[in-house]
């Protein structure tokens, strides 16, 4: 299978402050990837290196065999990468429809062809029956699903989702769940960091942990949640397995 993205001793530094410290990993095609860690552990930042927001003070970064170290995002969104952000920030005072044609505009500047992408995107997060509400009066899943649909309608080949299940109560996690799911199932390339260990583990088959700034296990669900390292760094001593695929 060939990788999708590749991350090998990127590093990065603010100030005296080591953020990221020689990172390595790869994603394959098709697969789903879980990023995860303790809060400051480097898991955004390295979402930021791969996505151009910053540059890498040493390591190399390929998509689909591009280099990506040196290229401004939106030239990284061209090549089939895109992303959701931690908080939200939609355009408050556009419509849903108008804020995810901005993304559909990467493809296709006509109006009427963003319009009909922007749309598919829309029905596909759920979000059809509120295509011409406006953004800032969206519910928190709701903006999540914004955040989603906007990602998609950049027709990407590879997507990272960076806490799109933050502030959602247990239905609403398993309804994002169930998106990320299809969203695999299409042959999506996905890249996913989260705190929500249920939700991690009923989408990745594979983990990547991080803690401050550096890679400390790497592995299916069950080697990864029984690794003594993981458990002290971020999981905790009273951490239970949530889901079925923890044993697969």
């Amino acid at each position: 299978m060939a990788e999708a993205l590749v991350v090998r001793g990127v590093s990065k530094r603010f100030g005296g402050l080591r953020a990221v410290a020689d990172f390595s990993f790869s994603v394959n095609e098709g697969e789903t990837v879980a990023l995860i860690g303790p809060n400051g552990a480097g898991k955004t930042t390295s979402f930021n290196l791969i996505t151009g927001y910053y540059r890498p003070d040493a390591g190399s970064i390929t998509a689909f065999g591009r280099e990506l170290v040196g290229l401004p995002p939106y030239e990284i969104c061209t090549l089939g990468l895109a992303r959701t952000f931690q908080v939200a920030r939609p355009f408050g005072q556009m419509t849903v429809l108008a804020n995810v044609m901005t993304g559909a505009f990467l493809r296709d500047r006509r109006p009427h062809i963003a319009r009909e992408r922007a749309r598919e995107a829309i029905r596909f997060v759920g979000l059809a029956d509120k295509e011409n509400a406006l953004a800032a009066d969206l519910t928190t899943i709701d903006e999540r699903r914004l955040e989603m649909a906007r990602a998609l309608a950049t027709e990407p080949k590879l997507l990272l989702l960076d806490e799109v299940m933050a502030g959602l109560n247990p239905s609403e996690i398993d309804q994002a769940v169930g998106l990320v799911g299809q969203l695999a199932q299409r042959g999506l390339t996905i890249v996913i960091v989260e705190h929500v260990m249920r939700a991690i583990m009923a989408v990745a088959r594979h983990i990547v942990v991080l803690d401050h700034g550096q890679k400390i296990a790497e592995g299916t669900p069950r080697t990864v949640v029984g690794n003594p390292e993981v458990i002290r760094a971020y999981l905790g001593t009273g951490y239970a397995h949530p889901h079925p695929h923890a044993t697969d």
